[in-house]
């Protein structure tokens, strides 16, 4: 059994979940042609009136990630366009940040456990943790927020999604 590592904390799970989420997406734009009607339609669906929609999940959950990975391995993330207003537009922004995250290698990330991360913040200081505390403590909870709330909505849709699909083990 190998070592837990910075990087074997954070990309490969991220590169994982992300690959689950494209086949939710394919699972939601086949249910939506099953039943007739334009798969588009998913991207705004929210749970509540004051949350994002789908949408902007997908897109949280994939900057989560390739933020993660760039941050931790002391690079500049890559910056996307929001202008997606369509599933294959959604999956190639998914299909882009795995090709980013796939470009990282392990050895720029293992070993900066005390890296200083700095997140700017909008409306308030930016908030400054050490890599490892960012890992477990910001990046893996929100990634895992966005992730976990996409399911929710295409579920709540009734895409017929199960435990094993969110575990990508379907």
């Amino acid at each position: 059994m190998s070592p837990i590592t910075l990087y074997s904390a954070s990309v490969p799970l991220f590169q994982k979940q992300l690959g689950a989420m494209l086949d939710w997406l394919e699972k939601a734009e086949a249910h939506a042609r099953e039943r007739q009607f334009e798969p588009d339609n998913y991207l705004q669906l929210r749970l509540a009136p004051d949350m994002l929609p789908l949408l902007a999940q997908v897109r949280i959950a994939g900057d989560m990630a390739k933020g993660c990975a760039a941050r931790l391995a002391g690079l500049e993330p890559p910056r996307y366009e929001d202008d997606e207003t369509r599933f294959e537009q959604l999956r190639g922004r998914i299909a882009k940040t795995l090709d980013f995250m796939a470009s990282v290698p392990a050895s720029a990330i293992d070993g900066q456990e005390g890296r200083e991360i700095v997140l700017p913040m909008r409306n308030r200081e930016a908030l400054r943790f050490s890599a490892d505390v960012y890992l477990r403590h910001w990046a893996l909870p929100n990634f895992y927020f966005h992730a976990t709330t996409t399911y929710a909505l295409l579920r709540h849709a009734g895409v017929a999604l199960g435990k094993s699909d969110y575990l990508a083990m379907a």
